[in-house]
């Protein structure tokens, strides 16, 4: 018989003491008098407090008990639903945080994890050489699944407190490597990027270098994201990056990248603009039409191709296989390696320089100035034009 995962525990009567007992994760639960009003609501009371809890593995355990291999299992079933399930997304980043906090604590009680235990952990990351910020992201993300068991009333609350008041790794008193800020790719490196590139994914970075989009915004994009009756047109994608905070992202799209893009909305309205197949179709033409093997000879095109292959195009670009399409363009044209996030800085440094940080803040979306500091990148040409006049 298959198990039934949709059953929800019986309401039972305990011979012994002729009350009512529902068992819920090997843990039983006394309700009262059997067949009792009381009991009944007792009951009804426990079941959908366990089904909002996502049916969780650890429902009833008291919080001394809760070790960190439930309180993480019952996390990630959560991260899995919010977040996800993407190979480089929250999710993905939650699980790695996940390995060495079981690996050192697993059997250890949540209520028990301490100062002493988190430093051990991030002891453990430092020793898999990652760079300080890096480290000081997967410990905040580690914070996050004990600051979740504490909102859930699974963990005391005095643990997420203690955890979130340890001070990050500074700079310059640590002896882990330091990473290079994102910085803009410069526009003659984009221009010889180009011809290496099939036109879908050359027409998708001249469209973000015009708009300053995300690299997710451009390859979910599509036709009817798109306003046309003005003069600028605007886009409103359904998912972007803060969508789950209540926000609206709108993408400003000038007469340049109206040109590039109008290609481009000649499809159904809820397919992406930007297609993956197109892309590899392009490539196989070019390649058919440089061979040099005669037709009469060899494999005819199309004759040499799975049926059912393990891997072929979706239905829309992801941002890996963007900026791996881009990567492979630099490795051909034998420059230096970018990624599609650069082309966002690009253009916040642009629009900064014409029209001003609040300009360039609108373009990108941001809600805080201090924010958009971090893309755009100060003009060094005033202050070299200010010191030659004053210095």
């Amino acid at each position: 018989m298959p198990r039934l995962i949709q059953a929800v525990p019986k309401y039972r009567k305990h011979r012994a003491s002729g009350q009512a007992i529902v068992t819920i994760n090997g843990r039983d639960h006394y309700l009262g008098p059997h067949n009792s009003k009381s009991s009944k609501l007792e009951y009804d009371r426990l079941v959908t407090e366990w089904l909002s809890s996502g049916r969780s593995a650890s429902f009833g355990a008291a919080q001394p008990e809760l070790t960190i291999v439930e309180l993480v299992a019952d996390y990630l079933l959560f991260a899995k639903e919010y977040y996800g399930d993407r190979t480089h997304g929250t999710f993905a980043t939650m699980k790695r945080v996940a390995r060495p906090l079981k690996a050192l604590y697993g059997r250890t009680p949540a209520a028990e994890f301490g100062v002493v235990q988190f430093k051990a952990v991030r002891q453990a990351i430092i020793a898999e050489d990652h760079s300080r910020g890096h480290v000081n992201e997967l410990m905040s993300r580690m914070v996050a699944i004990f600051r979740w068991g504490a909102a859930e009333g699974k963990i005391p609350a005095n643990v997420a407190q203690t955890l979130a008041i340890i001070p990050g790794l500074r700079k310059g008193r640590t002896t882990l490597r330091e990473t290079e800020p994102v910085r803009p790719v410069e526009p003659k490196i984009v221009e010889a990027t180009l011809p290496h590139l099939s036109p879908i994914v050359a027409a998708m970075v001249r469209f973000q270098l015009l708009t300053g989009a995300r690299p997710g915004e451009v390859c979910k994009l599509r036709p009817c994201d798109v306003d046309r009756s003005g003069e600028v047109w605007t886009a409103k994608p359904a998912e972007h990056k803060t969508a789950h905070f209540g926000k609206d992202r709108t993408i400003f799209i000038g007469p340049q990248a109206q040109d590039i893009l109008r290609p481009y909305l000649l499809r159904d309205a809820i397919d992406c603009c930007f297609s993956p197949g197109e892309s590899a179709a392009w490539w196989r033409e070019q390649r058919a039409a440089a061979r040099k093997t005669p037709l009469s000879c060899g494999n005819r095109a199309g004759t040499n191709r799975k049926r059912k292959p393990a891997r072929k195009p979706g239905g829309r670009f992801k941002t890996g296989s963007y900026a791996v399409a881009i990567t492979r363009a630099c490795i051909k044209a034998r420059i230096e390696h970018w990624s599609p996030n650069q082309l966002r800085h690009a253009a916040a440094t642009e629009v900064r320089r014409e029209f001003g940080l609040e300009a360039a803040q609108i373009v990108l979306g941001h809600s805080k100035a201090d924010v958009t500091q971090v893309y755009a990148e100060r003009d060094l040409a005033k202050g070299l034009e200010v010191a030659k006049r004053i210095g």
